[in-house]
């Protein structure tokens, strides 16, 4: 009976072993075709530019090719990420020499390294010792390459390279699907990032009933909505549109008092949907920050430029009040309390 428990846990290890390699192989393929598609879609709108002589209205024609892609395919395709596959065929016009050992999250840090000596340095090393995206970030952050020059004799320089890759986060190919840019790639639904507490989850759920039970022209959009700048992603908590309005109304959360970070953190994805998102029908998105430290609730509109009296009459109008607001969220507290 035990030799025969044996042979089984010999016959799961090899079959776990098919299933490993399989999977790194799909990850692999589908990493290899989506950098081939983001290059050939590079080399179109580089070859586009070229033969039309676009200059400054090239800018808008990418935000129109950006606009008319995500409505016929979704996430992915932004102004900022064609402009990386862009510069990626701009960088590497020759296909073959982009390596399928990174990822496109990879290229991306490394096309805004304007050193093409520094970049092909970063590349290597980042091919050589396995880094992930992470770990890549980490390394041009502290000036390996720069610290390399500067060191005298091959034992200096081995040894800043030592020191460099302690803490090394080695990569697994299985990260790669969970880009994503992969998922996009796909057609997949994103995996985001959970909320970070059971309180933001309820201020969700509340917050998301009250405004649509108010009926002043609001539409869900969504939660963790995605919004990428070069190659950092970050998620708005909530995002409604306001069809009386015309404007999109994006809302943060936040479980401690109001600090001026989160109002610029905000003000950055107002500019976000102003730039990408918005149609020429709508007006400028409109910010809300939500912020609790559980003995005390605070809040503020965060207007992102708004400038215009009419509107900013109107955004009052139709917004639901201070004090409605408030006592949404002091309800939310007070019932988690109890449960505590």
């Amino acid at each position: 009976m035990e030799n025969n428990l044996l042979n089984n846990e010999a016959l799961v290890n090899e079959i776990a072993s098919i299933i490993t390699n399989a999977r790194n192989n799909v990850a692999k393929q589908v990493n290899n075709e989506l950098l081939n598609a983001y290059w050939n879609i590079g080399r179109v709108i580089v070859e586009d530019e070229l033969k039309n002589n676009r200059g400054e209205y090239g800018k808008k024609q990418l935000l129109a090719i950006s606009k008319n892609l995500t409505n016929k395919f979704g996430k992915g395709f932004s102004q900022s990420n064609l402009y990386n596959m862009k510069m990626f065929y701009t960088k590497y016009p020759i296909f073959q020499s982009v390596t399928g050992k990174l990822s496109w999250t990879h290229y991306c840090e490394l096309l805004y390294i304007s050193d093409d000596d520094k970049r092909s340095f970063y590349e290597k090393e980042a091919i050589n010792a396995n880094w992930s995206v992470r770990e890549l970030k980490r390394q041009i952050s502290s000036s390996l390459f720069e610290r390399l020059l500067l060191s005298n004799g091959e034992t200096n320089k081995k040894k800043v390279l030592e020191l460099a890759l302690k803490g090394n986060e080695i990569a697994k190919p299985e990260d790669i699907v969970k880009d994503p840019y992969v998922f996009e790639f796909l057609g997949l639904p994103e995996n985001k990032p959970m909320m970070e507490s059971d309180l933001e989850e309820a201020l969700v759920r509340q917050i998301e009933k009250f405004l649509l039970e108010l009926g002043k022209g609001f539409m869900f959009v969504g939660t963790q909505q995605r919004v990428t700048f070069g190659n950092t992603h970050y998620y708005v908590d909530m995002v409604f549109y306001n069809k009386i309005l015309r404007s999109y109304v994006l809302i943060e959360l936040k479980t401690i008092k109001l600090m001026p970070e989160a109002v610029g953190q905000l003000n950055m994805y107002l500019n976000y949907y102003t730039a990408e998102i918005n149609d020429e029908n709508d007006n400028p998105p409109i910010g809300l920050i939500l912020c609790t430290d559980k003995g005390n609730v605070d809040m503020q509109y965060a207007l992102g430029g708004l400038s215009n009296n009419i509107f900013a009459s109107k955004y009052v109008t139709y917004m639901p009040d201070k004090e409605q607001l408030i006592a949404q969220v002091e309800a939310v507290l007070s019932s988690n309390n109890n449960t505590e």
